[in-house]
């Protein structure tokens, strides 16, 4: 059986995702595109090798519709033959990318593969709402008769069912924000970010991180999902505590790596970097929503025959802070191994591009701690998660 590995890992820098953000003027086919011709550069990889191009996107309308993935291969200037699919796996989408890339060159399909990811948030509204649109039909609305809801009333029920606090809260938004200013500082992010041009000026610094955040400032910051209809449903919730600063912030960004069977990458003359060794993924409850990488964990592990403890980084999203905080309460894990050099807190969250993201800062912590076994995990979007491992080389 083929062994997958991990050749490169890279990404863009994190830009605001709403106008005036860093990443703004880049249009996102753009914004893949180069992502995409980088990695192969930074390889020497001849690109008429690769047999896919997998790619994630969540909001695929307007700028990133049709195709996305397909449409940054030939601006990328990619021969022609060189095919892409983009898939939806939520938050979660490139992540997906990687392991349906990675599962692929197991079966024997393909021998060199790109899984890559883009979000453009700044262009592109979130949720169907915004467009006026209802994705989800009258079956959907008899299952669940209160209706499906957004993602940060359900990051208040986990911080509700948990007992995590404010202050809990607030205290690992701003230890996110330290630790990826302090990985900023000492350049620990260097091998995986990749320069932006826009308009003459390289952007290489992530603008979500703010060095100078603390929990005293994070405390003044007023709830943010809480509305008459959500407090009606959920009367439990009297304590409402989830902040625009313990949340992941609106995120551009693009990423990618090359994946590779370990024959192939022998005979290119390529050194791996990591192999992927185990997977999961997961469907959860799609109100409670974000706790699926409880399960998806678990999963995981026992598919790998490894022990939380075995693993030397967990690279968890934080999409909210309650979400890594109820990880850790239920997996047991030892809380310093938990992103870090920071989440998606500080370094952002640009949806589709995101699963990318982490695998980068974990493999590229991995060598520099000399660390073996590394874990990733994602809560989706209507109640789904991934999880990965993979073993350093």
């Amino acid at each position: 059986m083929p062994t997958a590995v991990i050749v490169d890992a890279i990404r863009t820098p994190s830009g605001r995702g709403k106008p005036g953000g860093a990443l703004n003027p880049v249009h996102p086919v753009d914004l893949l595109a180069g992502t995409l011709t980088a990695l192969v550069e930074r390889s020497g990889l001849d690109p008429a090798l690769l047999d896919d191009v997998i790619g994630g996107c969540v909001s695929q309308a307007g700028t990133q519709s049709v195709n996305i993935a397909r449409n940054a291969v030939l601006a990328a200037g990619f021969p022609e033959h060189v095919p892409a699919t983009t898939i939806d796996r939520q938050c979660g989408s490139s992540q997906q990318a990687a392991t349906f890339a990675a599962q692929g060159i197991i079966a024997g399909a393909y021998d060199v593969v790109i899984a890559c990811g883009v979000e453009a948030m700044s262009r592109n509204p979130i949720g169907f709402a915004a467009l006026g649109l209802d994705p989800y039909g009258k079956a959907i609305a008899a299952r669940y008769p209160g209706g499906l809801i957004g993602q940060g009333v359900s990051a208040e029920l986990v911080a509700q069912r948990w007992g995590i606090s404010r202050e809990q809260l607030d205290e690992f938004a701003a230890r996110s924000h330290q630790r990826a200013a302090a990985a900023a500082a000492s350049g620990a992010f260097a091998n995986e970010i990749v320069p932006v041009e826009v308009d003459g000026v390289s952007i290489t610094d992530d603008q979500t991180v703010r060095p100078g955040t603390t929990v005293e400032g994070l405390a003044t910051l007023a709830p943010a999902f809480r509305s008459d209809e959500a407090a009606e449903r959920f009367p439990e919730l009297t304590d409402w505590k989830i902040t625009p600063g313990n949340s992941s912030p609106l995120t551009d960004g693009a990423s990618a790596a090359l994946i590779m069977s370990e024959r192939k990458a022998g005979e290119l003359g390529l050194t791996p970097r990591a192999r992927f060794h185990s997977f999961s993924v997961i469907g959860s409850d799609p109100i409670l929503m974000l706790t699926g990488i409880i399960a998806a964990t678990r999963k995981v592990l026992e598919r790998a025959g490894l022990g939380i403890d075995d693993l030397d980084v967990y690279e968890v999203n934080e999409a909210f802070a309650s979400v890594p905080l109820a990880w850790l309460a239920e997996t047991g894990a030892d809380p310093d191994k938990l992103n870090p050099r920071g989440g998606a807190i500080a370094l952002g969250h640009p949806l589709g591009a995101s699963g990318g993201r982490l695998l980068a800062t974990m493999l590229n912590h991995l060598e520099a701690t000399g660390g073996r076994y590394g874990l990733q995990t994602m809560c989706e979007g209507n109640g789904m998660a991934n999880a990965t491992i993979i073993e350093r080389v």
